[in-house]
């Protein structure tokens, strides 16, 4: 079946399955927010088996021994809706910052209000800042994991990084650990579009950066070390796919023999 057929069957199913989970989370309105954080990580879990059978989209991660147990802020790079739901399962109980339009949509707006995910105003300067490491600290004393995308929107995969110094203040006012992640999803589930690319999406979590620098050499250092990795990972992944077109066009035009009289 012609990939671009697989990838529309893909995001029908995945749209019946967030709203099929979406009305399991109703009645997580009547619970403790753990609740809609269970629900997320079942729609995450089945999202990601329909991208294997459907797509043939698998994912690895590596690092885990880096993934947070208690309250630390993890800095994630974005380039594709992958990481919205798939990193969700890893977590023992994450915290998203999202902007706050996302909680003007109907019961799906609602659900993260009820999952205490931050909104952020985007147009809001330093205010805005102010308020979102206040709702982190709250969070992050429960013993949450802090999920922030630095460049605020995604990204192509090997584009120019663009990001935002919120990560840096949220770093320098919570005191806690900040664990890099980067990954290669936009290699084959590209931003706004549904063309997807059969592969393995590699997602690497990184040494934590420990609290204590200042905003400016924790922000250096956190742009260095996830945009390294991303490029290695995508490299990998590009020299992986070279290889194998190589493979496929020897074997194709790989001369017959005659079959021995």
């Amino acid at each position: 079946m012609p990939i671009i057929v697989r990838s529309i069957a893909f995001n029908v199913l995945f749209y019946l399955n967030t709203a099929l989970h979406l009305l399991i989370g109703l009645p997580t309105f009547f619970m403790p927010y753990r609740g809609i954080i269970a629900v997320a990580r079942s729609w995450g879990r089945t999202n990601l088996a329909l991208l294997r059978l459907v797509v043939g989209i698998e994912y690895e991660v590596r690092g885990r021994q880096f993934i947070p147990q208690g309250p630390a802020i993890v800095a994630v790079k974005h380039q594709s809706a992958w990481e919205t739901f798939a990193l969700v399962p890893l977590f023992n109980n994450p915290v998203f910052i999202l902007k706050r339009e996302l909680q003007w949509i109907p019961i799906f707006g609602w659900l993260t209000i009820k999952g205490r995910m931050i909104p952020v105003d985007r147009g809001g300067g330093s205010q805005a800042l102010i308020a979102m490491a206040e709702r982190a600290r709250i969070e992050l004393a429960d013993n949450r994991q802090l999920l922030i995308f630095p460049e605020g929107t995604r990204r192509p995969a090997g584009a120019e990084p663009r990001y935002k110094f919120g990560v840096a203040h949220l770093y320098a006012t919570e005191g806690v650990p900040c664990v890099p992640v980067a990954l290669n999803s936009g290699l084959f589930w590209p931003r706004r579009s549904i063309h997807m690319r059969p592969g393995k999406v590699v997602v690497e979590f990184l040494e934590p950066i420990a609290p204590g620098l200042s905003k400016d050499v924790f922000f250096k250092r956190l742009q260095h070390d996830i945009e390294a990795t991303t490029a290695r990972l995508i490299e990998e992944a590009e020299s992986k796919s070279k290889t194998k077109t190589k493979v496929k066009t020897k074997t194709k035009h790989r001369p017959k023999t005659k079959a021995a009289r």
